[in-house]
């Protein structure tokens, strides 16, 4: 299983890549890419009284539910990913949804 750690994705092969954000993101057009700003739900330290104090950041007001929906979301494009790797091989570009490129 890939592990992400230090800025390094290391697959189960043995194959790292370095990375210079901190997360991975796929898109409706299920390009996979790298991730820099975590704006959306993120863990965040607020200083008070000079001690870093742990804390959510949640611009959207996101709902507990709201979140399970865009992990939901994210879910099926990787599947479909997948899905779709499987049926068309890594190297064709059938494998990425036509219709959100344009």
């Amino acid at each position: 299983m890939a592990e992400f750690k230090r800025r390094t994705l290391t697959l189960s092969t043995g194959k790292q890549i370095k990375l210079y954000g901190n997360s991975i993101g796929i898109g409706k057009s299920l390009e996979v890419a790298e991730g820099y700003a975590p704006n959306i739900f993120s863990h965040i330290s607020k200083e008070e009284k000079e001690k870093p104090i742990p804390a959510v950041s949640n611009p959207h007001q996101l709902t507990a539910e709201e979140i399970y929906e865009l992990a939901d979301y994210s879910i099926r494009l990787w599947l479909d990913l997948k899905d779709n790797i499987r049926k068309h091989g890594v190297n064709s570009p059938k494998v990425f949804n036509s219709d959100a490129l344009r």
